[in-house]
């Protein structure tokens, strides 16, 4: 391994990848032995990895520098030539389900290879590749606009990361001031917004269409390898949080008020918990890595060898800066087993989150590379990959004061309540999204009367004090998911679910908590989601008493925790 600013990137031949793909492929169609099958099966499993690795490279390096002109070029071309790869992965994916090795095959690595490889040649068409193509460039359209959106304020020139952290001040003229330019800026750009969303839909509708899907939401639900449960079963789910989580934010939200000593709570009061200011991290980036560092040493020797492995090698890009893709998100360079961190530090608590969510996503990453086979293997599904993450931030609980100083038992309470607090907003994306596919000839004016009508439902606390475009609905313009992730953001409660039920476990038993967790990341994305839950003890989401049960430790840890601060 090498430091990522070491590595020299070399654009990917994918035509000769495709060859040598292609000449494995004929190999392994007429291998006459098992064990000649099963090595055939792993070279087809890893032949891809230094192409997948260069492709990574360029898109991280896209991501930090948008405006970067051969990074963006570098993008389209990989887009369009892996798009081109579809048939040959489709024939790929038929060869292997139709060996006469295949039971010996599935003996060996588990069912789940199976299912997924089924899965992905039944979201593979010839005639989608133009579309695939499409789809790719509207999305790298929809991170440009929004990269390249700035303001002046207070001085500085801020994007919309930068104003997010204004409205944790304590002077409300502030947080109020940030919160119109925050506004502005997507009212500025929402009908551009809107167009390209209307191309989206139409794409993938279209690409369903072509697949004889009934709708793109059954299309996205395979594509996601959500096998073991359907759209009904996420509705029940939202019915769920409406029922017992709703009340109790809306209560918390009316304390918070009444704690700042305000006549009306709106949007831009909702981030700043105390009258005096939030807690905030302490010191500068490499302080913050150094404090991680001491962090995952002493929380176990697997998070300290994963954390020494990532600072020795500079496997991450934590700052905001000018043209950088918002959000934050873990990837994989596979040629070197190497997890990637990349994110927008704003100087608020969130950058602690950083360290801890993404880091529990490259954690799992780190052990999965050393304990899992196949690449299929080395990440699960969203609704598992996710609680790796979330438990992450609730098991570094004991270490806050090394960010936080003082104030650590305010910002457990905090954290813990906003952890609770974001699943109504993350169902009432969810929510939006199969509306909207059901729908998908609905206009710009129905989409906001649309999340208008959810917001209300899920978040009746929700106050954007007069300000027309967010209260016709254009809130939901400002989740990337939506464009970029169809589908992807009711994963985040589900596993929020899960992660709290294994944080009751770290508060009753520490040892277990910590084995399970462990064994969760080593296992990887070797099982199905109800198998992957059980393997590691835990209850499925989608029962209404485990929901219930779990939701309620929650809320009696937060207001314990209340009494604290």
């Amino acid at each position: 391994m090498i430091r990522f600013s070491d590595i020299e990137y070399r654009r990917p031949d994918l035509k000769k990848a495709a060859q040598e793909l292609t000449e494995v492929l004929e190999r392994f169609k007429a291998a006459e032995t098992f064990e000649e099958a099963d090595r055939l099966f792993l070279e087809l499993d890893s032949s891809m990895s230094d192409v997948n690795t260069m492709c990574t490279v360029a898109s991280i390096r896209n991501s930090v520098d948008l405006s970067d002109p051969f990074y963006a070029g570098e993008m389209k071309y990989i887009n369009a030539e892996m798009a081109m790869l579809m048939p040959l992965n489709k024939m790929i994916n038929h060869a292997i389900l139709n060996t006469p090795f295949k039971d010996a095959l599935k003996a060996k690595y588990g069912e789940q290879i199976f299912r997924l490889l089924d899965a992905g040649e039944r979201v593979i068409a010839e005639e989608n590749i133009p579309l695939s193509i499409e789809e790719s460039e509207l999305c790298d359209e929809y991170k440009l606009l929004t990269a390249s959106c700035s303001c002046e304020f207070m001085g500085e020139k801020n994007n919309f990361y930068g104003l997010l952290k204004h409205m944790e001040s304590t002077d409300r003229n502030e947080r109020k001031a940030a919160f119109e330019e925050w506004a502005r800026l997507y009212e500025d750009i929402s009908d551009r917004l809107d167009g390209i969303y209307d191309k989206l839909i139409k794409n993938r509708v279209k690409q369903a269409e072509n697949l004889g899907f009934g709708s793109f939401t059954e299309m996205a639900y395979l594509k996601r390898r959500r096998f073991d449960y359907k759209p009904g079963d996420t509705a029940r789910f939202r019915g769920y949080v409406e029922k017992y989580v709703t009340p109790f934010i809306n209560d918390m939200f009316e304390k918070q008020r009444k704690l700042l000593g305000i006549d009306k709570l709106h949007w831009y009061d909702e981030k700043l918990s105390f009258p005096e200011g939030n807690p905030t991290p302490h010191g500068s980036t490499q302080d913050m890595i150094d404090a991680t560092l001491k962090m995952y040493e002493e929380l176990s020797p697997e998070t300290g060898e994963f954390f020494r492995f990532m600072s020795r090698y500079e496997l991450f890009d934590l700052e905001t800066k000018p043209n950088k893709r918002m959000g934050g998100y873990t990837t994989s360079l596979d040629s070197y087993k190497a997890p990637f961190i990349f994110s927008n530090f704003n100087g608020t608590a969130a950058d602690v989150d950083v360290l801890t969510h993404e880091a529990g996503h490259a954690f799992e990453a780190y052990m999965a590379y050393r304990t899992q086979v196949l690449s299929d293997y080395t990440y699960s599904t969203s609704e598992i990959n996710e609680i790796h993450s979330m438990t992450m931030e609730h098991f570094t609980y004991p270490w806050m004061d090394l960010f936080f100083g003082k104030d650590a038992g305010r910002r457990v309470f905090t954290h813990l309540l906003d952890a609770l607090g974001s699943i109504p907003y993350l169902v009432s994306v969810d929510e939006f999204q199969h509306r909207v596919y059901e729908k998908p000839d609905m206009t710009h004016e129905e989409r906001r009367a649309c999340w208008k009508e959810i917001e209300n439902r899920y978040m009746p606390w929700r106050d954007y004090d007069g300000n027309e475009f967010l209260m016709s609905g254009g809130f939901w313009m400002q989740k990337q998911h939506i464009f970029i992730y169809p589908f992807y953001y009711v994963d985040y409660a589900l596993a929020q679910t899960c992660a709290f039920m294994l944080y009751k476990r770290m508060c009753e038993d520490s040892k277990k908590a910590w084995h399970d967790y462990l064994e969760l990341c080593k296992r990887g994305g070797s099982l199905g989601y109800f198998e992957t839950l059980r393997s590691a003890d835990l209850g499925i989401p989608f029962d209404e008493k485990v929901f219930s049960d779990t939701i309620g430790f929650i809320k009696d840890k937060i207001l314990e925790l209340e009494k604290e601060c």
